[in-house]
C-alpha cells in the first residue's frame, strides 16, 4: 500500500518527480507538498513546441494577413501577421526589440520591436515559397498547429535569437543591479548578428558559465543552418531536448531541494547533461530504488486519479466546479457545505480566497489554456472583491505559462486568459464518450422511450403489419415495461402490432433496434425521423 505522503513526509518541499515507462513519461512538479503541474509524453504524441523547421508557403491569404505552411504534418501550420519578424528591403530577416523592456518570460516571444511591419503578407511571401519557422503552438482539435519566423533557441542560461542585436533580461530577475550586471557581463559575449535573453536561472551566474552556454547555443544554431541548405522543404530541422531534459534545463534551480527518477538511463542522462552546465546541482538528482512504483511512493497518483473529476472539494466543505469545452472553460465556486461562525460576507470571503488558491493549482495541474470564466461566490464590499483579486493574481504568478486576468465583476465574475501551448491533460488522458459524443448528456430513458412510441405510429400510419422485436438498453426496457407492463401492453394493442421485448446491456443507452420477426430484417430506420 502507497505510503501517506503527509504521514512519512516524502512528499514536503519542491521536488521532480521523474516516472519513465517504455509507453509514457511523466514528471510531476511539486511545490510545497502539492502537486502543481503534471507533465505527460507519449511515443504518439511528442512535445512540438519549440522545433525549428523548413517550410513551405501552401497559401496566402491577404484578407486574414496570414498563411498555412507545409511542415511536414498532417495539417498545415498558420502564421499569422503578428508572428511574422520584419525583412529588409532584400528579404532578410530583420530582428528588433527595446532593451529597455524586458522580455515576458524565458521564452523571449514577447519582446517590443522598435519596427513593425507595414506590408501586407502578399508582399512578403508567395505560393511554394520556402520559409524557417518555429513552432509555437501544437495542433489542439481540429486546429493546425501554429507557428512564427522569430526564431530562438533555449540554452540553459541564455535564449539564442539569430538574426538580432542586443541583450534582454528576463522579468522575473528582480533586482536592477543584477539586471545591469547581467547586461554588462553578456553584452560583451554576445556573437555579432545574434541576440541573447538571459533566463531567470541566469540569475547570479558568472561570465564562465554564460560563455560555455553560448558556445553550447552557436553550435546548435551552426548545425541548423547546415540543415537548411541540405534538404528541401518540408524538413525537422531542429528538435528541442525530449521533456524529460527540458523540465532539468529549464526548472532545475536552488530552490527546487530534490530530482528523483526511476529509470536508471534517464538518470544518466540528467547526470551527465548537469555536468557540462550545471555541476552544482548533480547532488540534487537521486536515482529511485524503491519497490513501490515511485508515483504511488509519493502519493502522486491518487492526485492523478482525480485530476478529471468534475467536482473537486477544498476546505471547510466547499467544492469547485470545472468544466471544459473546446471554447472555453467555466469555473464554479460553491460554499457546499461550508457555514462560517461569523457574519456571511466574512465566510463568503473566506471560501472564495480558499477557493482562489485551489483553482490556480488546478489550471497548473489539468494545463487548462484559452479563455477562463471563474465564477465566485458573490460579495457586497468592494473591498472583499479587491482582496480576491490581489489574492488569485499572486497565486497565478506560480505559473510558468502567461495568464491576464481581469478584476473580479459586481457579479462575482474573474475573467481571464492563459497562453495555451497544447492540449490540456484532459485531452490527453480521454476521449470523447461514444455515447455522448462529448457533450457530457446523454438522452434520458424516458425521452428513448417515448421516440419509440412515435417510431411505431408512423409505421402504423404506413400500414406495416406483421411482428416486430424491440432490442433496447436495459434502462430503457424498465421504462416500457413499468406499471406491470402497462405502458408497453397499451402500445401494442393501441397501434395493433405483435411486439416482443428484448434487452440488451451492450447498446448504447439513447439507441433502439426494430427487427421483422419475419427474416429478422432491422428495419430501424424505415420510419425513424430525420428531425
Amino acid at each position: 500500500m502507497a505510503n501517506n505522503v503527509m504521514e512519512n513526509g516524502n512528499n514536503t518541499g519542491n521536488k521532480i518527480i521523474i516516472n519513465v515507462t517504455d509507453y509514457e513519461s511523466r514528471i510531476a512538479i511539486i511545490e510545497e507538498g502539492k502537486l502543481v503541474e503534471l507533465l505527460v509524453e507519449r511515443p504518439e504524441n511528442e512535445r512540438l513546441v519549440g522545433n525549428i523547421y523548413k517550410g513551405r508557403i501552401s497559401s496566402v491569404l491577404p484578407g486574414l494577413q496570414a498563411a498555412f505552411v507545409d511542415i511536414g504534418m498532417e495539417k498545415n501550420a498558420f502564421l499569422h501577421y503578428s508572428d511574422i519578424a520584419d525583412f529588409d528591403g532584400e528579404g532578410n530577416l530583420l530582428f528588433y526589440w527595446d532593451t529597455e523592456d524586458e522580455p515576458e518570460d524565458d521564452t523571449g516571444k514577447p519582446f517590443h520591436r522598435k519596427k513593425k511591419l507595414s506590408r501586407r503578407i502578399g508582399d512578403i511571401f508567395k505560393k511554394d515559397q520556402d520559409v524557417l519557422v518555429q513552432l509555437i503552438k501544437e495542433p489542439i482539435g481540429d486546429k493546425g498547429p501554429k507557428i512564427t519566423t522569430e526564431i530562438s533557441i533555449p540554452g540553459r542560461y541564455l535564449v539564442l535569437v539569430p538574426g538580432s542585436s542586443g541583450v534582454g533580461i528576463s522579468r522575473k530577475v528582480s533586482s536592477w543591479s543584477e539586471k545591469r550586471r547581467l547586461r554588462s557581463i553578456v553584452g560583451k559575449l554576445c556573437p555579432d548578428g545574434f541576440g541573447l535573453i538571459v533566463r531567470t536561472v541566469g540569475e547570479g551566474k558568472s561570465e564562465k558559465e554564460f560563455k560555455a552556454d553560448i558556445e553550447f547555443l552557436m553550435r546548435t544554431w551552426k548545425k541548423i543552418t547546415k540543415r537548411v541548405d541540405k534538404f528541401p522543404s518540408p524538413i525537422l530541422l531542429y528538435q528541442d531536448m525530449e521533456m524529460t531534459s527540458s523540465i532539468v534545463r529549464d526548472l532545475l534551480s536552488p530552490q527546487i531541494d530534490k530530482v528523483i527518477v526511476d529509470s536508471k538511463k534517464e538518470h544518466r542522462n540528467i547526470i551527465s547533461y548537469l555536468r557540462m552546465v550545471a555541476p552544482n546541482l548533480m547532488e540534487k538528482v537521486e536515482l529511485y530504488k524503491g519497490k513501490l512504483p515511485i508515483f504511488d511512493e509519493y502519493g502522486i497518483e491518487p492526485q492523478i486519479e482525480k485530476m478529471l473529476d468534475r467536482k473537486v472539494w477544498i476546505k471547510k466543505g466547499a467544492y469547485i466546479v470545472i468544466d471544459q469545452t473546446e471554447a472555453l472553460v467555466t469555473i464554479d465556486v460553491n460554499t457546499g457545505k461550508f457555514v462560517g461562525k461569523r457574519d456571511s460576507e466574512s465566510t463568503l470571503l473566506s471560501t472564495n480566497l480558499i477557493a482562489a488558491k485551489e483553482i490556480a493549482r488546478q489550471i497548473r495541474l489539468r494545463d487548462m489554456g484559452g479563455i477562463i470564466i471563474v465564477d465566485f461566490i458573490d460579495m457586497e464590499y468592494a473591498e472583499n472583491r479587491r482582496r480576491l483579486f490581489e489574492e488569485f493574481k499572486r497565486e497565478l504568478k506560480k505559473d510558468r505559462s502567461k495568464t491576464f486576468i481581469t478584476h473580479v465583476s459586481e457579479l462575482g465574475l474573474i475573467e481571464m486568459t492563459r497562453q495555451r501551448v497544447r492540449p490540456s491533460l484532459m485531452y490527453a488522458f480521454s476521449e470523447p464518450c461514444p455515447y455522448c459524443d462529448g457533450i457530457g448528456r446523454v438522452l434520458s430513458n424516458e425521452t428513448v422511450a417515448i421516440k419509440i412510441e412515435r417510431w411505431f405510429k408512423r409505421a402504423k400510419v404506413s400500414s406495416e403489419k406483421g411482428g416486430f422485436q424491440l432490442i433496447v438498453n436495459p434502462g430503457v426496457g424498465d421504462v416500457l415495461t413499468s406499471d406491470d407492463g402497462e405502458r408497453f401492453k397499451r402500445i401494442s394493442k393501441k397501434l395493433g402490432f405483435n411486439i416482443d421485448l428484448i434487452r440488451d446491456t451492450t447498446l448504447h443507452p439513447a439507441e433502439f433496434r426494430v427487427l421483422e420477426k419475419k427474416g429478422g430484417t432491422d428495419i430501424t430506420r424505415k420510419y425513424t425521423a430525420t428531425h
